[in-house]
């Protein structure tokens, strides 16, 4: 790990110059200083929010755009925009998701941990005068907008999260915040268990405890495993959606039971990343206040830039929910 100084960039008429305030490190940051994931040089941090200081000359002209001054969470992975994908709508799977090498090398994989990033203008959201801790977690909280919407989640929607890690306490922020009838939670760490029902939720059980739960109209699935996916096929209710939020290329293979897909008319869906209009709508629920002091529960340890290196050894090797970068 390295900190390098550079020039801070100037912008283009379409562009925007932000000094940040915040960057979280998310599981990908962890991955990279652990050596889990092998994308060297790369300059990270993509959940990130800061203050505007710079708007390209017609960006400043357009309706709702972010003045100099204002608090705005961005969108720190770019999309191509021209692969089958993104034409499609679907720019969550963008074929070339990741970041652009720099002129110093590093490849740009949201490039947060910094004092100042410059970004195109469609990728920042104001959220207006909230902690800039939690304004950089916009970018985890599009992702579980768009996990409600691979779900078809609507108010009123019995809803069952299996893991209460960061992701999980994020569904069940914003399903509570969106009117579900109700929230449960399934966590076999019962520290975590207690968290969580501290949090809110409805109930919060173990797998053992299934029977305990109402069937679910959907259930979102945070944790990367076949045992969790088990839960949710026995949590769901009939003609209910499973969404497969957590994943990983290396784990165990899971059992999907054909039969009962097809005569309990289940809906398995997977959830990867956001869309642009995922952020429209994680900015308003930044922007509303309703989840800010939720969300400050979760910052677990503040690091100032200069100190980065604590900040990621801390986020991959103890178990915590959000660790935040504040220049």
């Amino acid at each position: 790990m390295e900190i390098r100084e550079i020039p801070v960039p100037d912008v283009g008429d379409s562009e925007v110059l932000v000094r940040i305030a915040a960057c979280g490190v998310c599981t990908m940051e962890a991955n990279l200083y652990a050596g889990r994931m092998t994308v060297y040089p790369a300059a990270a941090g993509h959940e990130i929010a800061g203050w505007v200081e710079r708007v390209g000359a017609k960006a400043a002209g357009l309706d709702d755009m972010p003045a100099v001054g204002d608090l705005v969470t961005i969108d720190g992975l770019p999309r191509c925009g021209t692969c089958r994908s993104c034409r499609a709508g679907q720019s969550a799977i963008c074929v070339a998701l990741q970041g652009h090498k720099r002129e110093d090398g590093a490849i740009t994989m949201g490039a947060g941990l910094a004092d100042y990033i410059k970004v195109d203008a469609s990728r920042v959201w104001s959220v207006g005068d909230t902690d800039p801790a939690v304004a950089a977690m916009g970018e985890p909280l599009a992702c579980v907008v768009h996990s409600l919407r691979r779900g078809g989640f609507r108010a009123g929607d019995r809803v069952t999260v299996v893991g209460a890690g960061y992701m999980g306490h994020l569904h069940l922020a914003v399903t509570k915040a969106l009117q579900a009838r109700s929230v449960a939670v399934v966590e076999r760490d019962e520290q975590r268990l207690a968290a969580i029902a501290a949090a809110g939720a409805d109930a919060a059980v173990t797998p053992g405890d299934l029977s305990q739960l109402p069937r679910a109209d959907v259930v979102f699935v945070t944790i990367a495993s076949k045992e969790a996916i088990a839960v949710a096929l026995a949590s769901v209710g009939d003609g209910g959606r499973i969404v497969l939020f957590g994943g990983s290329p290396d784990g165990p293979p899971a059992e999907l039971p054909g039969y009962e897909v097809h005569r309990r008319q289940l809906t398995v869906t997977g959830s990867f990343s956001h869309d642009p209009e995922d952020w429209r709508a994680a900015a308003e629920l930044l922007r509303g206040g309703a989840l800010t002091g939720r969300l400050e529960t979760l910052v677990t340890a503040r690091y100032a830039l200069d100190e980065v290196e604590k900040a990621l050894k801390q986020a991959a090797e103890t178990p915590v929910y959000r660790v935040v970068v504040t220049p």
